[in-house]
């Protein structure tokens, strides 16, 4: 019930906001599509760049959504509105919270992600959608989530939650293998960038779109991120620890 709560408080702010969110979801992932999909007529491995592109702002948008969807309101509710405290006497099982934010989250970037798979749907591209595309999607929704989730409970102002912003989402929204392959990195930086989550999202989702099969490594590399930001979400809510 704990976790339907929370999905229920985050279905009320969804269809309160739905224009906002949806305007949001759209902007900057449209402007990354124009300027470097249209404007810079190019190809990436003998394919047209539009091809490399598209499945990359996709994993972007669901990395954005999520986080944007958790990390602003979680600052908001611990630092000003101590709705936490109430979470905390409340009968809810605190692990419920936590599994309710992330999974509200990562719905919310999941929605980010189709938006964009909707609007880029006219252009003749051929690329290829499936389930297993979705639960990638999902996985780096949750990711972002949880990440969102331990950066909010550090935050020591309001302020702070766009600093994160600018300081982790951003630079993986360039560097990620979303707007160009990993591959041309330099030894040691790019095995680092490889290795980060929208990464492995981009790959698996790129490789999914061109028939190729995803491979199970960046799912459970996914899954690995999960379970190590849960059990210190778990562990900043369990402890009391900036609340």
């Amino acid at each position: 019930m704990g976790i339907i709560t929370v999905l229920w408080e985050k279905w009320t702010e969804f269809k309160r906001d739905f224009y906002k969110i949806t305007l949001a979801a759209m902007i900057s992932p449209l402007m990354y599509l124009i300027i470097f999909g249209f404007g810079i007529q190019t190809t990436s491995h003998g394919e047209p760049y539009l091809q490399f592109l598209i499945p990359g702002i996709v994993a972007m948008s669901t990395m954005t959504g999520s986080f944007s969807a958790v990390a602003q309101n979680m600052s908001v509710q611990r630092l000003y509105e101590k709705a936490l405290d109430q979470v905390m006497v409340s009968p809810t099982p605190l692990w419920q919270f936590i599994v309710g934010q992330i999974i509200g989250g990562s719905l919310r970037g999941m929605y980010a992600g189709c938006v964009i798979l909707l609007l880029t749907l006219p252009i003749q591209t051929n690329l290829i959608y499936n389930g297993w595309s979705f639960v990638m999607m999902f996985l780096n929704g949750t990711v972002f989530s949880t990440i969102a989730l331990v950066l909010s409970f550090l935050a020591k102002s309001y302020s702070d939650a766009p600093r994160y912003t600018s300081y982790i989402i951003m630079p993986m929204s360039f560097l990620c293998n979303t707007f160009f392959s990993t591959d041309q990195m330099p030894g040691g930086f790019r095995q680092i960038v490889a290795a980060m989550p929208l990464s492995q999202a981009s790959r698996t989702i790129r490789s999914i779109s061109v028939g190729e099969p995803p491979g199970m490594w960046g799912y459970v590399i996914q899954l690995i991120y999960l379970v190590i930001f849960s059990l210190i979400s778990f562990g900043f809510i369990y402890k009391k620890k900036n609340l």
